[in-house]
């Protein structure tokens, strides 16, 4: 890790070395967007969707001064990922509210790229997640910004309630997971995901049009009894694809383990996410 390389503001650094001053509104308000893609065998998978993502998270923050023309901004990915060399990974692309004199004003943005390896744990596929639910709506929710200030705060919470993540809801309609989407299958061929007041994830976008064995997957608003009386249950992310729900709130989901109809649209995505469709 201490030989990697960062971008601030379209120059190539040593990441070690690589800062901002703490004047910057990311750090003195929390103010900013961020977007996440991974890496498989050196090539960027779903980048032009990451990347539609990021300039209209930009575009709704007031923040797009600080991002180049996509091309430029790809040239920048590139020389990254050569430079790091690392086959599998995961690129986090940050763009701050900048150095504001007063603490609270937009400044110029700040432009952060950094990469970092990643491996993927089959155990933990294997095994599910379990999830315990909370009321809670972020604010701006179709934009990712850099707020996760109550999923950190929660962290005891769901270590309390011998969980692994914390599913939001609002008024009792489901919305997601801190760092992903989620999906209930209702009947062997049906599927439902969130439709309100959600990020759209990319790996969301492609499940969502997946078209598998006759499988129908649509967005509707899901309360928390139809979470605790569906047949199966998954989540959905950059790093994590498709994986198993084994609980919720306490309740066994598909007998523990993962479902025919999850096991189908995980085995599709992965086709997808690797180019073999």
């Amino acid at each position: 890790m201490s030989n990697l390389f960062a971008i601030v503001n379209k120059e190539l650094l040593p990441a070690a070395g690589a800062s901002l001053h703490i004047s910057d509104l990311a750090i003195q308000r929390g103010y900013g967007i961020f977007d996440f893609f991974k890496t498989l065998n050196g090539q960027p998978v779903f980048l032009e969707d990451h990347l539609d993502r990021l300039y209209y998270s930009a575009e709704k923050m007031l923040l797009s001064a600080g991002l180049p023309d996509r091309e430029t901004f790809k040239t920048l990915l590139n020389a990254l990922l050569q430079k790091n060399n690392l086959p599998d990974s995961g690129v986090r692309i940050t763009l701050t509210g900048g150095y504001a004199v007063d603490g609270y004003n937009i400044a110029a943005p700040n432009l952060l790229i950094t990469q970092q390896p990643i491996t993927f744990n089959s155990q933990v596929a294997d095994k599910g997640i379990r999830l315990v639910s909370y009321e809670h709506q972020r604010q701006l929710p179709h934009v990712k910004t850099i707020d996760y200030l109550v999923a950190v705060w929660l962290q005891s919470y769901i270590r309390e309630q011998q969980a692994d993540d914390v599913l939001y809801h609002w008024n009792g309609i489901i919305t997601e997971c801190p760092r992903s989407n989620f999906f209930i299958v209702t009947t062997q061929q049906k599927v439902l995901t969130p439709q309100r007041n959600v990020l759209k994830g990319i790996t969301r976008k492609q499940v969502l049009q997946l078209a598998v064995n006759g499988i129908t997957i649509e967005t509707a608003d899901i309360n928390l009894d139809d979470v605790q009386n569906a047949r199966e249950a998954f989540i959905t992310s950059t790093t994590k694809g498709i994986l198993p729900v084994s609980s919720f709130n306490g309740v066994v989901i598909s007998n523990g383990v993962t479902g025919p109809v999850t096991k189908l649209l995980s085995e599709a995505l992965m086709k997808k996410t690797y180019g073999e469709e």
